[in-house]
């Protein structure tokens, strides 16, 4: 298949905020929307995987992950995830990009939601879908301007920015 899937999964990108006091839920995705107003011309199958947010995802969360890319037809795909645990859904992805069927896979989030005007969601997520389409096979971290391999990435939680591990 020729085609971009993109899995969402939740995180900040599609965080709703209610108040001051920083109340949240993660609401539908945007990437829908974001693509629309980036004028995206490839084609594109979005699936919901979960709403949740990083912190909250278990180990039967990155299975399911780990599934929905193994079991997709597209070998291009794309990944919208909360940043706080990104790196470790982008480990338990290592084999099924490397298992002989050619994944390449880019993850993705928002250090602010794509809601807020200032966010760097949209990005991010053009950074992703361009990786998907030039990087060999393997998994990658579109995040900050930067495309890094998995392996070689890190959350700098002091600079609020992924950078090279």
């Amino acid at each position: 298949m020729t085609g971009i899937l993109i899995l969402t999964t939740g995180g900040t990108i599609d965080k709703l905020y209610f108040d001051a006091l920083s109340e949240y839920q993660i609401g539908d995705s945007v990437v829908d929307r974001l693509l629309k107003t980036a004028r995206v011309t490839q084609p594109v199958r979005v699936v919901e995987v979960m709403r949740k947010d990083s912190l909250e995802l278990t180990d039967a969360d990155r299975a399911a992950i780990v599934d929905a890319v193994r079991s997709a037809p597209e070998t291009r795909i794309v990944i919208t995830h909360g940043t706080d645990t990104m790196t470790d859904t982008a480990a338990a992805l290592g084999e099924v990009a490397h298992n002989g069927r050619g994944k390449t896979v880019a993850l993705l989030g928002a250090l602010a939601p794509a809601r807020f005007a200032d966010s760097d969601a949209t990005f991010n997520l053009g950074m992703a879908i361009a990786t998907v389409q030039i990087a060999p096979p393997g998994v990658y971290v579109a995040m900050n301007g930067t495309v890094f391999p998995a392996a070689a990435v890190r959350k700098d939680r002091a600079a609020n920015a992924f950078v090279a591990r």
